[in-house]
């Protein structure tokens, strides 16, 4: 964060402040009136009224042009990843179809022959994977009226499908795998969990660390912060250093998929990483930035670290759910055409490894509760694991200042077992940063020790209050993740149902621009479509009804004991054994990253030409 953008001046969505507005000369120029005098002299009040400027405005170009919130390495980063990156790269590679050799972590080599089609080395192909968010799914559905699981279908449909980006493609290359990542998330949920318990466990030491705080080998502190939204990932780096150690380590649904693909099919099944292109379709731009972050590449998980390859992304690039149907639009597909029915069993390839194959596509989908918000519910699992081992305890919920903070605790009779919060829109953030900052000692003689002065009057009780939570919930968009900037908005409803031939069922035209009435009422129905996704019973492609157990899930066969929100706990930690036994790699440099502290480069000299290009020229080295 610079100067120009003050944390103090920031809104939801990192609106910028007064303070920070385009340069008034860079406007353009009002033409002169063709009867006036070029002589004629005239008051200053009279060229004010006679030639009024038009309002600075600005948009997130201009923001990354500052270089305070966003580097400009990572302006060209984002730029890159479009719908028209995903339509060159699938014109530029034939879809690979290999014949899965297993061998044992030699690094996408076999007796020094790279496996490919028919078992011969093919340079130009790709295998394409692609993985979804439920809250993607979520704003197409409000959008065009369907359920959120005939969502995925559509999406399915375009990626994989006969009638898909297949019909028109130079190679006719698709998606292998299109990928849930509600599935992934509940590795993510359990190993959220295992780090609040270690974190409180009074049996556990701090571990050592490489030298630099928010380390990977570090115990993050009380409170921990979820670190699955790259916004405010962004903003902790740059603007409050402090908080870095209260990071959550754990790496995000998207970028463990990303991680979990590349890791074991190179490492097990001789695809080397640069053939693996995976495309993540998430809520909002930030996940670009996420994407583009030098921890989260193929040098993080090779075995020991393995630098002697150029490092290749764990996700190559991201769209967001407007840009999904951009995609569609390019091919002229029309997105609301494609069929609503899911793929044929048929024409799915299997995963190469049995277990992981189980483990990505289930025959049955969970139901996402209300009570575990709009974005992943990492506090509600960390509360209902807590819930599980403390028979009789009981949750309650106080709310605060505003819909958007409310904070849980876990209670057995008088008893406090933990307390969580959630946190979303940067209005309550900068709050909870406030309250987690180490209070100053007055420099004045006789002042009292550790007492400090802050803005808003934040006391001393109020910090306290805050680092006793265990874990807080943490999103830069208010409403959560289904409010995503990448979202369809409701001012966009309209254009798009008239773009697509749909009659408009007129619930969100207004006269005018859509208000924040209009936009809550939208946002409502998407939530709807969120929670409502993963309905108990699902029909198959034969119109069989598959039912869901609310509390307990049937894995091979059996019936866990250890089941939280329908997850078991056992059979993740199982399948995580399973990952790093097939691919060499640790836990911890599957599972979990690193964060360090940003140096805004406003104010600064200015690098030149050729030093801004080398750099960005090493940040590309990722598989672009």
């Amino acid at each position: 964060m610079s100067a120009i953008l003050s944390a103090d001046d920031l809104n939801d969505f990192i609106s910028p402040g007064v303070a920070c507005i385009k340069p008034i000369e860079t406007l353009p120029a009002h033409p002169p009136e063709s009867n006036s005098n070029a002589y004629e002299v005239t008051t200053e009040e009279h060229a004010t009224a006679s030639q009024p400027r038009t309002p600075a405005q600005i948009s997130l170009t201009d923001c990354l042009a500052c270089s305070g919130c966003v580097t400009s390495a990572e302006a060209v980063l984002v730029q890159l990843q479009s719908h028209n990156e995903v339509l060159s790269t699938l014109d530029a590679h034939p879809s690979l179809r290999t014949p899965w050799l297993a061998h044992n972590g030699t690094n996408g080599k076999l007796n020094n022959i790279l496996n490919g089609v028919n078992g011969h080395y093919q340079q130009e192909g790709k295998l394409f994977v692609a993985s979804v968010s439920p809250q993607t799914r979520a704003s197409l559905a409000a959008l065009f009226s369907v359920s959120e699981v005939e969502a995925g279908n559509m999406i399915n449909q375009l990626l994989s499908g006969a009638s898909g980006l297949r019909a028109s493609g130079v190679h006719g290359s698709d998606f292998t795998w299109v990928i849930d990542t509600n599935i992934v998330r509940e590795a993510c949920l359990v190993a959220a969990a295992d780090e609040v318990a270690s974190t409180l466990s009074p049996d556990v030491t701090p571990s050592s660390s490489t030298g630099f705080e928010g380390a990977i080998d570090t115990t993050p502190k009380q409170p921990i912060l979820t670190s699955a939204c790259p916004g405010w990932i962004c903003y902790a780096e740059k603007t409050h250093p402090e908080i870095l150690p209260h990071l959550s380590r754990l790496k995000s649904p998207q970028a463990l998929t990303g991680t979990l693909l590349k890791s074991v099919l190179s490492q097990r099944y001789n695809v080397p990483p640069s053939q693996i292109w995976h495309l993540a379709i998430m809520p909002c731009f930030d996940k670009k930035l996420e994407a583009s972050r030098s921890e989260l590449t193929s040098t993080a998980w090779l075995p020991n670290h393995d630098t002697t390859h150029d490092p290749v992304r764990d996700v190559d690039c991201v769209i967001t759910a407007r840009e999904l149907l951009h995609l569609a639009s390019a091919r002229n597909i029309s997105f609301s055409s494609l069929p609503r029915s899911p793929l044929p069993s048929s024409s799915r390839i299997p995963f190469p490894d049995p277990s992981i194959d189980a483990f990505l596509f289930p025959p049955r989908r969970k139901n996402q509760s209300v009570l575990a918000g709009p974005s992943g519910g990492y506090m509600y699992h960390i509360l209902r694991t807590y819930q599980a081992q403390h028979p009789g305890s009981e949750i309650s919920e106080s709310p605060g200042r505003n819909a958007d903070v409310v904070v849980y605790s876990l209670t057995q009779g008088s008893k406090s077992i933990i307390k969580t919060a959630r946190y979303y829109g940067f209005r309550n953030i900068q709050n909870l940063v406030r309250g987690l900052k180490p209070a100053k000692v007055s420099k004045l003689p006789g002042a009292r020790m550790g007492v400090s002065r802050r803005p808003g009057g934040s006391s001393a009780a109020a910090r306290e209050s805050v680092k006793d939570y265990a874990y807080v919930e943490v999103m830069a968009c208010p409403g959560g993740c289904t409010n995503g900037g990448g979202q369809i908005k409701v001012s966009e409803v309209e254009e798009v149902r008239a773009l697509e031939g749909i009659q408009s069922v007129n619930r969100e035209t207004t006269v005018g621009r859509p208000g924040l009435t209009e936009q809550k009422e939208w946002l409502r129905r998407v939530d709807e479509a969120y929670f409502s996704g993963s309905d108990e019973e699902s029909a198959d492609e034969d119109g069989d009804l598959n039912m869901v157990e609310p509390e307990a899930s049937k894995l091979n066969g059996l019936l866990d004991e250890d089941v939280v929100n329908g997850i078991s706990r056992s059979y993740i930690h199982n399948m995580i054994s399973h990952w790093s036994g097939i691919t060499g790699v640790s836990t911890q440099d599957l599972l979990y990253t690193s964060y360090r502290k940003v140096e805004s480069d406003v104010g600064k000299k200015k690098q030149s030409d050729v030093e801004r290009v080398a750099g960005l020229a090493s940040a590309l080295g990722g598989g672009w």
